[in-house]
């Protein structure tokens, strides 16, 4: 018989309750990738500057709405 591995239960995403600055949407995705969390403000800033930072912030707070609490 073929060894069964035991089911783990699928990685979700949440803001982070821990690691937070304006709503924890940034904690929480480092959380969710393993990195640190300033690697991914960063990137924000970054794609904020890049796009002229509207479109950063508008995808910042559409996440802020979209991804829950941790419960």
């Amino acid at each position: 018989m073929a060894d069964k591995k035991p089911a783990t239960a699928p990685k979700k995403l949440y803001k982070s309750q821990d690691d937070k600055k304006i709503f924890g949407v940034a904690g929480g995705i480092a959380e969710y990738f393993g990195v640190d969390s300033t690697i991914v403000r960063l990137l924000w800033v970054v794609l904020g500057i890049v796009t002229a930072f509207v479109p950063a912030i508008i995808g910042y707070i559409i996440a802020a709405i979209i991804i829950p609490d941790k419960p």
